[in-house]
């Protein structure tokens, strides 16, 4: 893995889906899936949009998981609900509890309808600092991010741009083909 660089496997910014901050969730999906049919290499398609402020920079990302809770919405019963997690209460206990305060009288069309309007900014998720990596950092070096960081992309820098996406997708997919070649030489 020491002959790669982050920038040999990363996905460039040209390729990769982006809206602005101001964008709709529908705006959003339909981004992903037309980088989704673009993306013709052999690797594993796009999961996350970019988010783009009003100068063009990368300011974060909309992933599937982000896309879905969106569908769930946000209401003031929500909101209390997730904060008794605080509290000590299990997973188990505050899925019960919501599902015993969830509005059982909206229609899949209104979830949808009402979530396809909803603006990213409110659903995205801001980059931290250990998500970016230089162009030229070793995947040693990004490996050890993915793993501490718990991160399933990391930003590729160039300087102060942001130059593309390093997927975990990536990563794996070459660590296993140099694995695999290794393996069967001997």
């Amino acid at each position: 893995m020491k002959n790669y660089l982050a920038k040999d496997l990363m996905v460039p910014i040209s390729e990769y889906s982006t809206v602005f901050e101001e964008a709709t969730l529908f705006e959003a999906v339909l981004e992903l899936e037309k980088a989704q049919e673009e993306f013709t290499e052999n690797r594993y398609s796009h999961r996350a949009v970019l988010i783009l402020n009003k100068d063009k920079r990368v300011i974060g990302k909309l992933s599937q998981l982000d896309f879905i809770r969106a569908l769930e919405g946000k209401n003031e019963q929500d909101r209390e609900t997730d904060d008794i997690g605080k509290f000590g209460f299990s997973s188990k206990a505050i899925i019960v509890h919501k599902e015993k305060h969830r509005v059982k009288s909206i229609s899949e069309k209104e979830i949808l309808s009402t979530a396809a309007k909803f603006k990213v900014k409110d659903f995205m998720q801001i980059y931290s600092d250990g998500e970016y990596i230089d162009e030229n950092t070793s995947l040693d070096t990004a490996v050890h991010q993915f793993t501490t960081g718990l991160h399933l992309s990391l930003l590729v820098t160039r300087g102060e741009d942001i130059v593309g996406v390093l997927r975990l997708s990536d990563v794996f997919a070459a660590a296993f083909h140099a694995m695999k070649k290794y393996e069967l030489e001997e």
